[in-house]
């Protein structure tokens, strides 16, 4: 049994503000990135690769808030950040901060395979990647006008910083069980609107972001990316399973029906496990997110 969990963020998108013109639009790319990853895996291709692939398409989507979706900083940046895992051997590599990468999962990628390091920020992970002949693309080609107008409202002081009230989805993901029993996880998004400080979220942190260990299972997050810090979320689900017994499920449940709602955290996460033993959760109004494993078919949902 093999199969790949996908999710393009949990956010505050009331049912009745989405159109049928714009669902469409979503489920369309949910589903070009399902059908993706899958296909590598029906293949006999590699977990990692599944969730490589998946991703890539995610952040080429300018409707999630991951490379070319990705939102603006206060000061009218993209700034990227994304991580990768695999479970077999636990390596990892992570990015964050990046300004001119069309694909910051590639880039992680590039990190965990061909550097002795697990992290690269700013300036030196583009270094890194111009090391690597990997290509850039201009500042512009991030430059979406849905995601303009929500930095110029906050500005307005229509919303407050965190500009929680106009993000509808934050953050992308892919974790994956492959016909070799080996699982996978990446996750990639464009921060916050309206962050200042060059601010980092969970989703580049192995462990609060990503997490995947052959012996328990994959998770990819999405959501109050502090509070998933704060809990090493990714891990902590990882951790339920090894250490206490817990079956997936009752794992994810616990943690985003009972601890992070206790915390006044909101979001969610996509699972999988060593026996194909998929979960998808989350205590937001929606959550963007797909699924299919073998000998099934791809499930997407928005509510």
């Amino acid at each position: 049994m093999f199969g790949i969990v996908i999710h393009g963020g949990a956010g505050t998108l009331p049912r009745a503000e989405m159109s049928g013109d714009s669902e469409r639009k979503y489920r369309a790319g949910l589903t070009e990135a399902i059908d993706a990853g899958y296909a590598v895996l029906q293949e006999g291709g590699t977990s990692l690769d599944a969730v490589s692939r998946a991703v890539m398409l995610l952040e080429d989507n300018p409707l999630f808030n991951a490379g070319r979706g990705s939102v603006f900083t206060l000061d009218g940046r993209n700034e990227m950040d994304a991580s990768i895992m695999e479970g077999r051997t636990l390596k990892a590599g992570a990015v964050c901060g990046l300004t001119r990468i069309r694909n910051p999962v590639g880039l992680a990628r590039a990190v965990m395979e061909r550097s002795e390091h697990v992290m690269l920020a700013g300036a030196g992970a583009e270094e890194f990647a111009a090391s690597q002949g990997i290509s850039f693309v201009p500042q512009s080609y991030f430059h979406t006008p849905e995601r303009w107008q929500q930095l110029e409202r906050i500005r307005a002081g229509e919303f407050g910083l965190s500009g929680h009230t106009i993000s509808h989805v934050g953050t992308v993901g892919a974790v994956a069980l492959d016909t070799h029993g080996h699982l996978a996880a990446a996750t990639s998004t464009g921060g916050m609107t309206g962050k200042r400080f060059q601010r980092i979220g969970d989703s580049p942190i192995i462990g609060a972001g990503t997490y995947a260990d052959n012996q328990t299972c994959a998770v990819s997050t999405t959501g109050h990316g502090e509070w998933f810090l704060r809990t090493v979320q990714a891990y902590d689900i990882a951790a339920r399973l090894r250490y206490g017994g817990y079956s997936l499920s009752s794992a994810v449940s616990e943690a985003i029906m009972q601890r992070l709602p206790g915390l006044g955290a909101a979001g969610g996460l996509i699972a999988v496990d060593q026996r194909a033993q998929i979960v998808m959760r989350y205590n937001t109004p929606a959550m963007f997110r797909g699924c299919v494993r073998d000998g099934e078919t791809a499930k997407v949902y928005i509510y």
